[in-house]
């Protein structure tokens, strides 16, 4: 028990202990969060896996459905999972196997509940940090329930993104605390805090930059001058010289260092294919694709899961509009950088994004993908939060405007959100949707053809198979596609001919022992038995024939990631000579 007397004291240690989360101003935006968040999202619980990546993360993975042994342990710090070295997210896959099993809706669950974690997280940070509640719940609203966080939450295999920003934030909170005091010991955790992200997700090998934005703002170590309004009410810590900013980081700098070879390894040895654009190209796309993430943030529509490499078949005239729209946001920025968040914010977002932007090489050419903004993003609303808060002040508007004004774009948002959630219900949704934002997509056609197929839906599976064969004629797998609904549907004569087209061109053997075993079958349902046994000789040493793969696409699937970004890319850049097979 507490005495009466002692209730101020212990009140003022834990404000002190955990910045003002325990005031119950505070505890209600934190709780207003998590329920946002849990009810937003509350229709993933009854969606299936996406096939696109959950295949190859959870449900077809050996080592994530096998026993949990000290050989499997030794697998995942070993090998690259799936184009990257992230240990931790096969763990955190493998121990939902353990607890749910195949349950797709537990699975998605667990996601929510990261996502809502990093949303409390990142309030918590921001309050301990400014001294700000509302601007920093604002901050943590919008990056909750923004659209383009979305793909991040309702797709499984993004877990590694989800996962990685938990021990990104938390490394963030706990340099708050090292800089209140240096230490070595504290130093440490964050140091530990930011290889349980890089092993979750190389996406936060930014951390070490971010920290010497934080550094400049909101905690003043550098270059320090008089407290501002931007961070009314935070601790004042001792100034650094900028040398010894650098100096303290270290270590934190090595760690990246070493993830990153650890990264482009794991990229080498499962992806393997060479970059095939010149650094001007990419120059080029990392301009457009900035622009186009900044309208993201502002005019949420017209989201999609991935959008392909264009080459060299940008437009001038958008590089020059997107150039220009970055130059004059930087212009800005430094005309009012007597605000410091708008310096923090603008580098944060340009930042973050180096690693996915394209400059560096990559195992899939894609230009930028909703999912590659879940931390970027924060750059951006920091500068708009805290800038519009500075401007009401400034303009003296009535104090019910900011929040009624708040209130309403969050619940514009949320309804965006909602119906952005509702596009991955299921994997023939997520194409259709893709389809329709993507025009003339061949890639997004496939992608329905095969969901409708695995539902045993030929009817409305074939005419997107042709669709994309109008595009692809001499793709493997849209002919490989074909010949098997062809073949389901008792069309042995038409399927016939796009069996051969995928023998012609196809150099994987999984698919062509399927392929000539098919054509066994359909000429010996024929009466053509010399075809039949000339073919059934092609699969030697097998004893026996063996019965029709209806199911070709199993192991399409489990490629499908690395596969649809390389076709994504083909099909906008238009490049004919690409290579056809897989």
């Amino acid at each position: 028990m507490v005495s009466a007397s002692r209730l101020p004291e212990k009140a003022s240690w834990l404000q002190r202990r955990w910045g003002g989360f325990a005031e119950p101003q505070t505890l209600l935006f934190g709780l207003v969060l998590l329920l946002s968040i849990f009810a937003l999202y509350y229709p993933v619980h009854h969606y299936p896996f996406f096939e696109l990546d959950d295949y190859m993360y959870v449900t077809g993975d050996a080592h994530v459905l096998g026993a949990l042994h000290w050989s499997t342990v030794k697998w995942a710090f070993t090998h690259p999972f799936v184009a990257n070295y992230d240990p931790l997210t096969f763990f955190s896959h493998n121990f939902d196997v353990r607890m749910f099993g195949l349950n797709a809706g537990r699975h998605h669950q667990v996601n929510v509940i990261l996502h809502a974690l990093n949303a409390v997280l990142l309030f918590w940070v921001l309050r301990r940090a400014t001294g700000f509640t509302g601007r920093s719940f604002m901050v943590a609203a919008l990056f909750a329930i923004h659209p383009i966080q979305v793909e991040n939450v309702a797709w499984i295999a993004e877990r590694k993104t989800i996962l990685s920003t938990v021990f990104f934030l938390l490394a963030l909170g706990a340099y708050r605390w090292y800089a209140r005091k240096p230490a070595e010991r504290r130093m440490t955790v964050v140091e530990c805090l930011y290889v349980l992200g890089l092993l979750a997700k190389p996406q936060v090998i930014t951390l070490p930059f971010v920290l010497l934005l934080w550094d400049y703002w909101p905690l003043g170590r550098m270059f320090p001058k008089a407290p501002d309004s931007s961070t009314a009410g935070a601790e004042v810590f001792p100034p650094q010289s900028f040398s010894a900013l650098i100096k303290e980081k270290i270590s934190l700098f090595v760690i990246a260092a070493v993830d990153a070879v650890l990264t482009m390894w794991a990229q080498q040895v499962v992806g393997g294919q060479k970059w095939p654009y010149t650094l001007a190209i990419r120059l080029e796309n990392a301009i457009v694709a900035y622009a186009q993430y900044i309208g993201k943030a502002v005019w949420p529509a017209h989201l999609v899961f991935e959008a392909a490499y264009r080459g060299d078949s940008i437009r001038w005239w958008e590089v020059f509009g997107s150039s220009l729209v970055l130059l004059a946001i930087s212009v800005l920025v430094a005309a009012g950088r007597r605000h410091r968040y708008l310096v923090v914010g603008w580098l944060w977002f340009l930042g973050s994004l180096v690693p996915m932007i394209g400059l560096v090489v990559q195992p899939h050419l894609e230009a930028l993908a909703d999912r590659y903004a879940y931390t970027a993003f924060l750059g951006l609303f920091l500068m708009i939060c805290w800038g519009v808060a500075d401007w009401a002040k400034y303009r003296h508007l009535p104090r019910f405007v900011l929040p009624v004004t708040c209130l309403a774009v969050l619940a514009v948002l949320s309804v965006i959100t909602h119906r952005q959630i509702g596009y991955w219900r299921d994997s023939v949704t997520v194409w259709t949707h893709t389809l329709q934002v993507t025009p003339h997509n061949w890639v997004a056609e496939l992608g329905i053809a095969i969901s409708y197929q695995q539902l045993g839906q030929l009817e409305e599976a074939l005419p997107h198979f042709y669709r994309a064969a109008q595009d692809r004629p001499e793709d493997p797998d849209v002919n490989l596609g074909i010949a098997v609904v062809e073949h389901q549907r008792g069309n042995l004569r038409l399927a016939i001919p796009y069996y051969e087209k995928v023998l012609a061109v196809s150099k994987d053997t999984r698919i062509t022992t399927q392929v000539w075993g098919n054509l066994g079958h359909a000429y010996s349902d024929l009466g053509d038995s010399a075809r039949a046994r000339q073919c059934y000789e092609a699969l030697r040493p097998r004893p026996a024939p063996p019965a029709l793969a209806i199911n070709w696409h199993g192991a399409w699937w489990r490629d499908l990631g690395p596969y649809v970004r390389q076709r994504f890319s083909e099909w906008r850049s238009g490049d004919e000579s690409a290579p056809q097979s897989r």
